[in-house]
């Protein structure tokens, strides 16, 4: 061992000292301390790998890249995953790369339309929009808060030719009904599998049934990167265009910081280029840089080796919150989609209109005791001052997104949360209920 593997060594036994010391835990004090919805949950491995990463100041994608991407297309059973930094951008990835000319009469083109739910996350929406896409937008169950679907065979129309729908909270969508369709039509499947991972349904991982899949790795989601996403493929035609998109547009596959690897980088002739133009400044679609940092990778790698137990806590922790609250007849309360095993990402919880209350006074009695909340996204995207004037479709009605934006909200079920978190979050609302009758 040379004296820079030494000095990496020492490095690294002082980072777990210093985690150690830095975040050791502190006692949970009811009403005092902080219940978050959310949160990252890591040890000194995160640490030490991260630390590691800066050693090489390598900075942009490299080695853990390359390790997360193998290990996380292997774990979740597909052929490749590709980084990028971000959830949000892994759709615009995803939708971008079928907007391709390569696709033929498969891409997706101006005006054609994407199926998704008025409640859907702003960016699994906003990747339609910046494409040039129609939303056709389905109202969504109360409960599963999924996509209703006593209207979904009609919402394809002429130009239908994809569908684009989060699995809501951690809990599936209807896979088969949704799948269905999109076999009958000749529809693109896209799963926003952001906050799912983990999720089955039918006992296969969500993720693995579309032809795209994005997941995202920001510190509230299921592990993290701090900031990151990544792309989920089995075609190989689509991983080519989905890293174009990502590295700038280029024809170019090399990795970054490589060149090469087609042994013909100054032999290639395309578009109106001369012969012999260098291939890795050679660009087939309006890209953009969307990569992340080797540092972040770091970080994944060594959450990657908790998230069978990341997985578990969060099932454990929403049960024992439904059993907590089952009883109580003023809420709507979450329910699995039939068929899935959620690895959920939030107890959601709707308001009723005879509960003889409101959402806002029940928030505000949470957050006072330091419970923290937050609304099912943006409720009814129509009703947003950014989607005033999107171009879109309404199939049916969207009573039940109505009601999740006046009487709906979640809390947290993360890892990070204790048993006494949760008993007292099963307290303060039982607690408030009893004195509002």
């Amino acid at each position: 061992m040379d004296n820079r593997e030494t000095l990496r060594q020492q490095i690294a036994d002082l980072v777990t000292e210093y985690h150690a010391e830095a975040f050791a835990p502190s006692a949970f004090v009811p009403g005092e301390s902080p219940v978050p919805v959310s949160g990252k949950v890591f040890d000194d491995h995160e640490l030490r790998l991260l630390v590691d990463a800066s050693l090489d100041f390598w900075l942009t994608a490299g080695r853990y890249s390359n390790t997360f991407e193998r290990k996380f297309a292997k774990l979740l059973g597909v052929r490749h995953a590709m980084l990028c930094n971000s959830g949000s951008s892994a759709n615009l990835l995803a939708v971008s790369a079928l907007t391709s000319e390569r696709l033929g009469k498969k891409r997706l083109q101006p005006g054609d339309e994407v199926i998704t739910v008025a409640t859907g996350f702003p960016t699994t929406v906003n990747a339609i929009v910046q494409n040039q896409l129609v939303p056709v937008f389905l109202d969504v169950e109360l409960g599963t808060y999924n996509v209703k679907l006593d209207h979904l065979a009609e919402a394809v129309g002429p130009r239908t030719k994809a569908v684009f729908m989060a699995h809501t909270l951690g809990n599936p969508f209807a896979l088969d009904a949704v799948g269905e369709l999109c076999r009958q039509h000749g529809l693109w499947l896209l799963e926003d599998n952001c906050d799912a991972l983990g999720s089955r349904y039918d006992g296969q991982l969500t993720g693995t049934f579309g032809d795209i899949s994005t997941v995202s790795f920001y510190p509230a989601h299921h592990i993290t990167m701090g900031e990151g996403g990544a792309v989920l493929v089995n075609r190989p035609i689509l991983k080519k265009l989905v890293e174009s998109f990502r590295d700038w547009g280029r024809d170019c596959w090399c990795e970054t910081g490589r060149a090469d690897t087609c042994g013909k980088r100054f032999a290639w002739q395309l578009g109106e280029l001369p012969f012999g133009y260098d291939h890795k400044y050679t660009y087939s679609h309006i890209g953009y840089n969307l990569k992340q940092t080797d540092m972040q990778a770091a970080v994944g790698v060594a959450q990657l080796d908790k998230l069978e137990g990341f997985v578990r806590a969060r099932k454990d922790n929403w049960q024992r919150l439904h059993d907590g609250l089952a009883d109580l007849d003023c809420f709507v309360l979450p329910r699995p989609t039939p068929k899935s095993d959620p690895s959920w990402f939030g107890f959601a919880l709707t308001v009723k209109p005879e509960a003889g209350f409101s959402r806002p006074e029940l928030i505000a009695h949470l957050e006072d005791s330091k419970i923290a909340t937050r609304l099912l996204f943006g409720g009814n995207l129509l009703r947003q001052p950014a989607y005033r004037n999107v171009q879109h479709r309404l199939v049916g009605d969207a009573t039940n997104a109505d009601i999740i934006t006046e009487g709906t909200f979640w809390i947290g079920v993360y890892p990070g949360l204790t048993t006494e978190m949760l008993d007292f979050m099963i307290q303060t609302v039982r607690d408030f209920v009893a004195e509002r009758g």
